[in-house]
């Protein structure tokens, strides 16, 4: 279970990967989306440290897909609104991949940035010193597992918990004379 847990924060990218490829037509009756907010510049030495804090908690694992990942999307969505084009999308998406491959580090750089923008320096240099920790190295090992089975454990309680709720609706229409 822990090597599924790792994957927890690649798997998220996914879904919103997957759920950021509209079809082009759609894309093109819409106004164009604003761009993220700029970030204020941070120094080269904060910069470095976010992306060694970044290093250290492998979260390239996160966007290592993106790519590939949007390619195949956006390949999805031009078949279905040009079928006859299959063919060739097919043999184009491999091209287009190679041709953007790489592109994923921006995401890093962005990240860092972020990072960079939020944490001083020297915060983010205190972070680093933990991370490379006893303590840090295992957090960085733990997490994942911490969370997927917080995860679990809310699940399970929503499931619990709506059927609470729902016993009180049941109850409150009860009393108006109505059976739900």
């Amino acid at each position: 279970m822990k090597s599924v847990l790792k994957f927890l924060p690649a798997a998220t990218l996914a879904v919103g990967l997957a759920l950021s490829v509209v079809p082009a037509a759609a894309q093109q009756a819409a106004p164009k989306a604003a761009a993220a907010p700029a970030q204020p510049k941070a120094s080269p030495a904060a910069v470095a440290a976010a992306k060694e804090i970044l290093q250290i908690k492998n979260a390239n694992a996160m966007y290592a897909g993106a790519v590939p990942g949007l390619v195949q999307k956006t390949k999805i969505a031009l078949i279905q609104q040009n079928l006859n084009y299959q063919k060739d999308l097919n043999e184009v998406a491999p091209i287009v991949e190679q041709q953007l491959n790489g592109r994923q580090n921006e995401i890093g750089d962005g990240m860092a940035q972020i990072y960079a923008s939020e944490f001083t320096e020297q915060e983010l240099k205190d972070l680093v010193a933990f991370y490379k920790s006893p303590l840090g190295k295992k957090l960085i090992d733990a997490e994942p597992r911490a969370i997927g089975l917080s995860m679990a454990f809310m699940n399970s309680w929503a499931q619990n918990f709506s059927e609470t709720v729902m016993g009180a609706f049941r109850a409150e229409m009860r009393k108006r004379g109505k059976e739900i």
